[in-house]
């Protein structure tokens, strides 16, 4: 019997299965059972994990986590099918199929034909972006079902409220259901025009990995990796290999490279110009140069081409100091160009302020359109209260801090807060 372990570690472990494994199970369930029982698979994928956490502490750790959660989901879904009114007359094929479908994920072949994906999560990421929805729809579905995501996740993502997104969520599968969608892939040429799609949820998954929107660490690594797992399996399939993909892939390992010094060794958040550079995965800067050199092959420049531009600027300057902020400015007027949001327009502002004064920053952060939209959003309070501290203003930089603190969650950036906080109580009193 295994020993028992920490619930921490138990915590963690799971916490990474439930990013890695959630949607591959129910990827595969739902292929088994069809669209219109998607909650089904959801809900005995949900229980075989809480099952874990309440046993691994005292039972330990299994040898096979991954094989342990599969035969639970599999009993899990087999007392559902016994019990569910909605499953009778249909139980006597559908106990088989249960029985199976968990099996043949371990041990199928892998797929013969080039069109196939070799990723059951990737698969359905496809088949999520149904063109019948709108996209904004397709990606908030495919968060939710297969990333992980919960509603809360998936809000900040879009700057949405949680009941918009659940709304969202809801009439989705609806669609899905009502429409009879069948759970297999498309054909091959209905796998490019949903690629754009997938490569939108890919990115959302890294970013809430880069910069979490809640929980207790800033950082997801798990999610981080996943994301470019997942677009690296993307790349080497022919519906991917396109400049676009090299673009995304691009950003990614860029932004990767900086994580292991965004923080100090007590989890405290660490801003650019604190960073200390040598701690940077240069191999990963490598990867991410190369796959920006390839993403020029194509004739149209994307947000992924202009994002990873910026990270490339960043990776590239020897020092704070010598970053090439005209350049990262001229690289974010492009990309207001194509994406609006005032997300986007506050980050210029950042670059703004470094390259032409704080003055010309918070000027910026006026002239954002839309910024109604940004009141609530943490880090509009933070980046004004930071400007207006480096401008000399205490007392405005003290009315930001405070907001923001109001409406940060994360205790890494509420430390990081409080300690502007106290300096500008103590420039104040000086």
């Amino acid at each position: 019997m295994p020993a028992a372990s920490s619930s921490p570690e138990v915590s963690r472990l799971l916490d990474h299965l439930f990013r890695r494994e959630f949607g591959r199970l129910v990827a595969i369930l739902t292929r088994q059972f069809g669209v219109e029982h998607l909650h089904l698979a959801e809900d005995v994928v949900q229980d075989a994990l809480v099952r874990a956490m309440q046993a691994w502490p005292y039972s330990g750790v299994p040898q096979n986590p991954t094989a342990w959660l599969l035969q639970t989901a599999k009993n899990r879904a087999l007392d559902h099918t016994r019990r569910r009114t909605l499953w009778r007359g249909r139980q006597s094929k559908l106990i088989p199929l249960v029985e199976d479908c968990l099996h043949s994920a371990l041990t199928a072949s892998p797929p013969q034909f080039e069109d196939e994906i070799r990723d059951s999560q990737l698969r359905m990421m496809f088949v999520c972006g149904h063109p019948g929805l709108p996209v904004e729809a397709q990606v908030a579905l495919t968060l939710k079902t297969l990333c992980g995501f919960g509603e809360r996740e998936i809000a900040a993502a879009f700057l949405a409220s949680e009941a918009a997104v659940t709304k969202r969520i809801v009439r989705a599968r609806q669609f899905l259901r009502e429409h009879g969608v069948a759970v297999e892939m498309p054909l091959a040429a209905e796998l490019a025009s949903r690629v754009e799609m997938v490569l939108q949820a890919l990115y959302l998954l890294f970013n809430e990995g880069y910069k979490a929107s809640h929980g207790d660490s800033l950082l997801r690594l798990d999610l981080c990796q996943e994301a470019i797992r997942l677009t690296e399996l993307l790349a080497a399939h022919p519906v991917g290999q396109r400049p676009v993909t090299d673009a995304l892939l691009a950003l990614m390992y860029l932004n990767a490279a900086r994580l292991p010094a965004r923080t100090d060794g007590e989890g405290a958040l660490l801003l650019l110009a604190e960073q200390d550079r040598s701690r940077w995965n240069r191999s990963q800067v490598a990867i991410g140069l190369r796959h920006l050199a390839s993403s020029g092959a194509g004739p149209s420049v994307t947000r992924y081409h202009l994002e990873a531009g910026i990270a490339s600027c960043h990776c590239l300057a020897p020092s704070f100091a010598e970053t090439d902020w005209a350049q990262i400015v001229s690289l974010y007027d492009l990309l207001l160009e194509q994406d609006g949001s005032p997300i986007v327009a506050l980050n210029r502002a950042v670059a703004v302020a470094y390259a032409s004064g704080q003055r010309a920053g918070l000027d910026a952060i006026d002239r954002i359109k839309d910024r109604t939209a940004l009141e609530n959003y943490h880090l509009l309070h933070a980046v004004s209260g930071q400007l207006w501290f480096d401008a000399g203003d205490q007392a405005r930089a003290a009315s930001s801090f405070r907001r923001a603190l109001e409406l940060a969650t994360l205790p890494a950036e509420r430390v990081l807060l409080e300690k502007r906080l106290a300096q500008c109580r103590g420039s104040i009193r000086g």
